[in-house]
């Protein structure tokens, strides 16, 4: 571990107030000594870097899947306050709510004939991959329309069930989106690209229940083992992109306009209320919202693909739950015995509410929120609940993922596509992607173990483990 780091249990490290000038709060991450030789020096700077920031609220956090990223570190968590407090786009990410959702069938691992045919339609119905274009023929009134109501307006299309709404995190929809702050360039991007899945870590993948570890949770969740589930990972694609890029140009300008001292440029941000504070939240909402109409609408497309194979219902397709990972939300939390209203930072990190807790679905109040955790390509995925200590320790968050260790980059120099593929194969996992070469660059090998991941927030409380999953077939962006 990096000098001047503490341990302070057997998960947890500290990174005290003085590790970089100007730290207003101590940085705190949890790590298991396995996954200490993962950590990269650069990660741990940038966790005391969004330290420093004003407004800051008990501490800078970051997840065990943390790694370098811009600005915050991925598995970046902080809250500010509403009065000296901040947004950065740094701390929400380039792909504004690329989220997962899980999606489960009456289907069983026996009744999943025609795997590769299955694979083959998923990939046909889903576009996939860099340039991916939609088979939705939208109007400029339209994307406006997603961009104000997510979910709602892909419901409304026909595009699901009234009930899928109450299973998205915030409902599918961000009420403080504003369309007057999305630019023209952005509008251009979104408007071909609503339902595709986009590149590099997307993913749509069919996956069965191996192990349950909490028989009551996965009860409520409508999970039972050896059943069948689909997970899709996307985002906002190139609107949620350019979304950030412009606003990073007003919001650089502002840093030095409210005379925000800051050690990275890549914190830039503006005060919560200021005007280009607000203008930066507007768009980063809409385009949050048309990732949960993004997913939808694949989920949608995903249903058709399954009851026509099978012969199964629609509605028989339960959406378990849809949770974002890059976004700026506001939201009560008690910080030293006192409700105070602050703007959560999630970057590359889930929600994970616990039990009673407002804003999850009424079936799970007992349980706490569900926890998605996707796992690399082949390896495993896993549902947790949120906890009563998450909303305690980390403001009701936890881990994204499994966390890369090696660059795409590196990977491509490394590993071949088609060995990548063969190796998935050979244990009955069949995979598509747009190219052969892209599959190297999201090799399972890339990326922290995803059981390594997951049981570090099941020990340390941040969210309990519910059930294990298996991919059977993925389709990567």
């Amino acid at each position: 571990m990096y000098e001047g780091i503490k341990r302070i249990g057997p998960y947890e490290w500290e990174v005290p107030t003085g590790f970089v000038p100007g730290m207003r709060v101590p940085g705190r991450f949890f790590l298991s000594e396995k996954l200490a030789e993962t950590l990269e020096e650069g990660a741990v700077q940038q966790l005391a870097n969004v330290a420093t920031m004003p407004g800051i609220v008990k501490n800078s956090l970051a997840m065990p899947d943390i790694h370098w990223g811009y600005g915050f570190p991925i598995g970046g968590v902080a809250a500010f306050d509403m009065e000296e407090g901040v947004i950065s786009p740094g701390g929400v990410g380039f792909d504004i709510n690329c989220g997962v959702r899980l999606l489960a069938t009456p289907l069983r691992v026996p009744d999943l004939k025609k795997r590769q045919e299955l694979v083959e339609r998923l990939f046909s119905a889903v576009p996939t991959g860099v340039g991916a274009k939609s088979s939705l023929r939208l109007a400029g009134r339209d994307l406006l329309e997603m961009l104000m109501k997510g979910s709602r307006w892909a419901v409304d299309q026909g595009f699901g069930t009234e009930s899928d709404l109450e299973y998205c995190e915030e409902g599918g929809c961000m009420k403080e989106a504003d369309t007057a702050h999305v630019s023209d360039k952005a509008r251009r991007r979104g408007l071909p690209q609503s339902g595709t899945l986009g590149a590099g870590n997307h993913f749509l993948e069919i996956q069965v229940v191996r192990e349950i570890f909490d028989q009551d949770a996965a009860n409520a969740y409508g999970l039972a083992e050896g059943q069948v589930c689909v997970m899709i990972h996307c985002g906002s694609r190139g609107l949620g992109h350019q979304i950030c890029t412009d606003h990073l140009k007003e919001l650089e300008a502002a840093t030095k306009r409210y005379q925000i001292h800051l050690p990275d440029r890549q914190l830039a941000c503006s005060p919560l209320d200021s005007p280009e504070g607000r203008a930066y939240f507007g768009a980063m909402a809409a385009a949050a919202n048309y990732a949960w109409a993004n997913r939808q609408v694949i989920m949608h497309n995903v249903r058709k693909v399954l009851a026509d194979m099978y012969g199964i219902g629609y509605e028989d397709q339960k959406l378990v739950y849809d949770v974002a990972h890059n976004v700026a939300k506001f939201e009560e939390h008690t910080v030293d015995g006192k409700s105070m209203r602050l703007c959560i930072h999630r970057k590359g990190a889930t929600r994970a509410f616990g039990p009673k807790a407002p804003d999850i679905p009424a079936a799970y109040t007992s349980i706490g929120q569900p926890v998605l955790i996707p796992g690399s390509m082949g390896t495993s995925s896993y549902v947790l609940h949120g906890t009563a200590m998450a909303m305690e320790k980390s403001f009701g968050s936890t881990c994204h993922g499994a966390g890369r260790v090696m660059s795409r980059s590196k990977a491509r120099k490394s590993l071949k596509g088609k060995e990548v593929r063969d190796s998935l194969a050979s244990e009955g996992i069949l995979v598509r992607a747009p190219s052969i070469g892209a599959l190297a660059d999201e090799a399972p090998e890339v990326y922290k173990p995803s059981r390594e991941v997951v049981q570090v927030v099941h020990e340390v409380g941040l969210s309990k483990l519910v059930a294990r999953m298996e991919p059977l077939g993925v389709i990567k962006g």
